[in-house]
């Protein structure tokens, strides 16, 4: 269960991750339920509101629009997804998305990989820099990264 412990504005940003100006915005746009007021007007937070704000975070992170997050912050923490069939499915594509993405990037830090180790060194060579001496490094080209790839 979460505890009745009370943060300021102050403190739910830094907890949260997100900018005291982002979470009034969020409250603005009613993606984030307006704060309780102390009798000065002050914000009060509290854990639930902090886990909805990460949650928005991390939501956030994995590409979903501000519009796309609603519908989930809507729901309970305890509510179960699979008795919201469109919200579980759309969920599940985007994580296919992000899935392909993932898979995307590691294909590209390969690609870096290959690039780096064919890269040569910065260090001056042992022996001497005269015109004469002869270039043993490999070309880097297409032909020979797609060779090294498959190596």
């Amino acid at each position: 269960m979460y505890s009745s412990e009370e943060f300021s504005i102050k403190e739910a940003a830094s907890q949260s991750g997100l900018s005291e100006d982002t979470i009034r915005y969020y409250e603005k746009i009613k993606l984030l339920p307006y704060a309780q007021r102390k009798s000065n007007r002050h914000r009060i937070y509290h854990t639930m509101d902090i886990e909805k704000m990460k949650l928005v975070v991390c939501l956030k992170k994995t590409g979903l629009s501000l519009e796309e997050m609603k519908p989930y912050l809507n729901l309970s923490f305890d509510s179960d997804l699979t008795d919201y069939p469109d919200l579980y499915e759309m969920l599940q594509q985007h994580q296919q998305t992000i899935d392909k993405h993932i898979q995307s990037l590691q294909q590209i830090s390969h690609f870096i990989d290959i690039v780096l180790e064919r890269t040569p060194s910065l260090r001056p060579p042992a022996t001497s820099c005269t015109d004469d001496a002869q270039d043993h490094r490999v070309p880097l080209n297409r032909h020979n990264l797609l060779k090294s790839s498959v190596s």
